[in-house]
């Protein structure tokens, strides 16, 4: 059966990129802003490019109620980027701003000293903890040094070592990848990243499907 997936459009992505690299991979993808989408999908996606601020306040209300109630019925969640960012507890670009809560810690400033925003290709450095209670599984088939694509200049820096599925260093080491319970994240454009991305968005659908072949 075709996986089924729903990317949630917080008004701050590229999202046709994703879209096709997800129908690259086997996928069935919708777009989507209604609450009611989302509330009922079993595999979602939150993308975004940008500041932190603009797609937390655009997620408030029905989006971020009907995101929560999914996933308390079972939904798989991957952010990417800047939705990636918006899983921890909260970010300290232009202020101190909260974020979903769904994974633990904050996103802070990349170090100066080093050319910002961090664009371009860098390597994963896996977690000693990378297996995660099997959410390492999104990571199968990806050799440790693998470079993937990034473009940001916050990322989450105090994530607790059970979280941490994988690392990259710009300035510092910083959490590229992180997992908890059915929400993972990455820093990086897994739609951006060639065939490792490609990869990662695949073994993301088999997680997400592996429980709900109904769906």
């Amino acid at each position: 059966m075709t996986a089924q997936a729903t990317i949630i459009d917080a008004g701050v992505g590229n999202l046709g990129n994703l879209r096709r690299a997800l129908q690259h991979v086997g996928a069935e993808c919708r777009i989507t802003v209604d609450p009611e989408e989302v509330r009922q999908s079993r595999c979602l996606l939150l993308p975004g490019v940008g500041a932190f601020k603009p797609p937390r306040e655009r997620l408030r209300g029905g989006l971020e109620d009907a995101l929560q109630e999914a996933l308390k019925e079972g939904a798989w969640l991957l952010g990417i980027c800047i939705g990636y960012q918006l899983l921890f507890a909260s970010s300290d670009e232009f202020g101190d701003t909260d974020g979903l809560g769904l994974l633990p810690g904050t996103v802070s400033h990349l170090p100066e000293g080093v050319s910002l925003p961090h664009i371009g290709w860098n390597q994963l450095l896996r977690s000693p903890n990378a297996d995660n209670g099997g959410l390492g599984h999104l990571l199968n088939g990806v050799d440790e040094g693998s470079h993937v694509y990034f473009v940001h200049s916050y990322a989450p820096m105090d994530v607790p070592e059970e979280v941490r599925l994988a690392d990259a260093r710009h300035g510092a080491r910083f959490t590229a990848v992180a997992g908890q319970g059915r929400v993972l994240g990455t820093q990086f454009h897994p739609e951006k990243s060639g065939r490792t991305g490609l990869k990662i968005l695949s073994n993301y659908l088999e997680l997400a499907h592996a429980n709900h072949s109904g769906d």
